[in-house]
């Protein structure tokens, strides 16, 4: 199974580590694939954005002819992209040349902004900065690398619910995969069943200008009104692993590492140590105990994926052989669980989908919403209708 951080690299700001090893091809990918571009959300007007960066680290983008555009450095922040990269989803094909860290932007009824920093860096669309003049536009987008070994690509919750899109990757030799993504209405969906929910839930949703959810957002976006929310869990999963051995398979060749807790610190038999996480470490994945610093060993960069999707399924306190012993039937079970990546997984279709960083952690199925091949012809994204 391939991961979706090992592979996308340094995109808009996302840390990313290696999860999982994966076999790559030993004949070079093509120079380039043929991006197809399918519009079938009712609205009459879509746009894509494609950018990313070039393998001698550039800034690229496709601009409005599907053509590569490398900017310039702007003299100041915030500086208008000064080339049309909007591109009509019309059925229409584009080709992609190599690029990492790489995003499929669409947007329904408008066009989106984007803004240049001296580097220059890019300036994302945040649906977070409620000044941003994205904020209010129905947008989302699809995650790729392309490398001299293949084409990796996937659709991504960890951020947010909104605009559907679902993937196919024909192949000039290997045959065809696809991810159905969520159906259409499902930010509706999600959002009447976070409200249900109750308490610090129904404050991910987000609304626009005419009152219609907009999008609903990851937990760890709002991890201040979740604070102490699984304490109690961790509480009882630290005090099962004083008495208890936990067992963690990396699932790369190495290990297993067997851990234990003493004097509040979980502690592996190669010497790993995690003092116990936060609520907002575990919707994060990447602080506390699970930040992985420069020069954290490869044990480390295994572990972490491991505890963290556990504790997101609240598996952990019942499961002490991770991930070997995990049946999904049990995931999301707990009282106090990640219930933005429960509702997500019960309204995909085929339940692959990032959910959260680490949702490509398995005991065999995948979770995770990617394609890959060695020999990638035509990557074909269709966006579906925000409203049922």
């Amino acid at each position: 199974m391939l991961s979706r951080r090992a592979f996308l690299g340094v995109s808009a700001g996302l840390s990313f580590a290696a999860v999982t090893a994966h076999a790559l091809p030993a004949t070079a990918a093509p120079a380039t694939f043929s991006l197809a571009l399918v519009n079938q959300s009712g609205s009459g007007s879509v746009y894509a954005y494609v950018t990313g960066f070039a393998p001698d680290g550039r800034l690229v983008l496709l601009n409005s002819a599907g053509q590569p555009y490398y900017p310039s450095s702007p003299s100041s922040t915030l500086t208008p992209l000064p080339v049309d990269c909007a591109i009509p989803v019309d059925g229409r094909r584009v080709t992609v040349p190599r690029m990492y860290g790489a995003r499929v932007y669409f947007v329904t009824d408008a066009k989106l902004d984007f803004f240049l920093n001296p580097g220059p860096a890019l300036v994302h669309p945040s649906f977070l900065n409620t000044s941003d003049p994205n904020f209010n536009r129905n947008w989302s987008f699809a995650e790729f690398t392309f490398n001299d070994a293949q084409l990796f690509a996937n659709i991504s919750y960890v951020d947010f619910v909104g605009l559907p899109l679902s993937l196919s990757l024909q192949t000039t030799s290997s045959g065809t995969q696809s991810v159905s993504g969520l159906p259409s209405g499902s930010a509706d969906a999600l959002a009447s069943a976070l409200t249900a929910q109750g308490g610090a839930w129904p404050q991910l949703i987000q609304k626009g200008s005419d009152g219609r959810v907009l999008r609903v957002m990851a937990a760890h976006h709002k991890a201040d009104q979740f604070a102490g929310y699984l304490d109690g869990y961790i509480d009882q999963v630290w005090q099962k692993y004083a008495g208890t051995t936990l067992t963690v398979d990396p699932q790369n060749g190495t290990g297993p590492f067997t851990g234990r807790v003493s004097n509040g610190v979980l502690t592996f038999n190669n010497g790993e140590t995690f003092a116990k996480p936060t609520t907002a470490d575990v919707w994060s994945c990447d602080s506390g105990p699970f930040a992985i610093a420069a020069g954290a060993s490869d044990a480390r960069k295994a572990i972490i994926p491991r505890l963290a999707a556990a504790l997101n399924r609240t598996t952990l306190l019942a499961n002490a052989n991770q991930p070997t012993g995990e049946n999904p039937a049990n995931f999301y079970q707990n009282a106090q669980t990640n219930h933005y990546a429960r509702v997500v997984h019960s309204k995909l279709p085929d339940n692959r989908g990032y959910a959260f960083p680490y949702d490509d952690v398995t005991p065999g199925p995948d979770f995770s919403g990617s394609v890959f091949a060695g020999d990638p012809a035509t990557l074909t994204v269709t966006v579906h209708a925000t409203h049922a």
